[in-house]
C-alpha cells in the first residue's frame, strides 16, 4: 500500500465522515481511477509525435498508453477515420495514488505562475477534470529531450455523489484549489 493511500485512509476519510456525517464507511468518498488523455491532432502529419508522447506518458504514470483514434472523418483537418490521433492512460488503486502524489506534490508547484487549480472542473456528479499545458512539468521529463511541447487532460473519478463532497475530498487530498 502506498504512502498517499495510507494519508487517505487515516487522514482524509475520518475528516470527510467528520464534515458530512455518513453513517456507513461504504458512503465515504473516494477515488475510483485517474485518466490522463492526450490529443495530438498533428499526428496526422507527423506519426512519430504519437510515439515521442506515448513514450513520455508512460515515463509519466509508469503504464502503457493505448493509442486512440478517429472516431469520424473530418475533411477539413485531413482527418479520416481509424486514424490514431492521440492515447490515454487509465491508473486505478496504487498506480493512481503514485500518480496523484506525484501531481499535486511535484509537477503542479512547477508550473509557472501557479497560484492553484480552478475549482469549476467539477463535472457535477464529484469528479475533476484539469487541463494542463505542458507535460514539462513533470519530473521524469528531461526538457532536452522533448520533441514537442504538448498538453495533457487529468480526470479524476470520484464515488462522491455530489461536487461539493469531490472538492472537499480532493482538497484534503492535497489538490491545491484556488480561493
Amino acid at each position: 500500500m502506498t504512502q498517499f493511500k495510507t494519508y487517505y485512509e487515516q487522514e482524509v476519510a475520518p475528516k470527510l465522515v467528520e464534515a458530512f456525517k455518513y453513517e456507513n464507511r461504504m458512503q465515504i468518498p473516494k477515488l475510483e481511477k485517474v485518466v490522463i488523455n492526450v490529443g495530438l491532432g498533428e499526428a496526422i502529419q507527423n506519426i512519430k509525435l504519437l510515439d515521442a508522447a506515448s513514450d513520455e506518458l508512460r515515463m509519466i504514470t509508469g503504464q502503457k498508453p493505448v493509442v486512440t483514434r478517429a472516431r469520424k472523418s473530418i475533411a477539413a483537418f485531413k482527418l479520416r477515420e481509424g486514424m490514431p490521433i492521440g492515447c490515454m492512460v487509465t491508473l486505478r488503486r496504487d498506480r493512481m495514488y503514485d500518480f496523484l502524489n506525484k501531481l499535486v506534490n511535484a509537477a503542479l508547484p512547477r508550473v509557472r505562475d501557479f497560484r492553484g487549480v480552478s475549482p469549476k472542473g467539477m463535472d457535477g456528479q464529484g469528479n475533476y477534470t484539469l487541463g494542463i499545458k505542458e507535460q514539462i512539468i513533470f519530473p521524469e521529463i528531461d526538457y532536452d529531450k522533448v520533441e514537442k511541447i504538448y498538453g495533457l487532460n487529468v480526470s479524476i473519478v470520484t464515488s462522491a455523489k455530489s461536487d461539493d463532497e469531490g472538492r472537499m475530498l480532493l482538497r484534503l487530498m492535497g489538490m491545491p484549489f484556488k480561493n
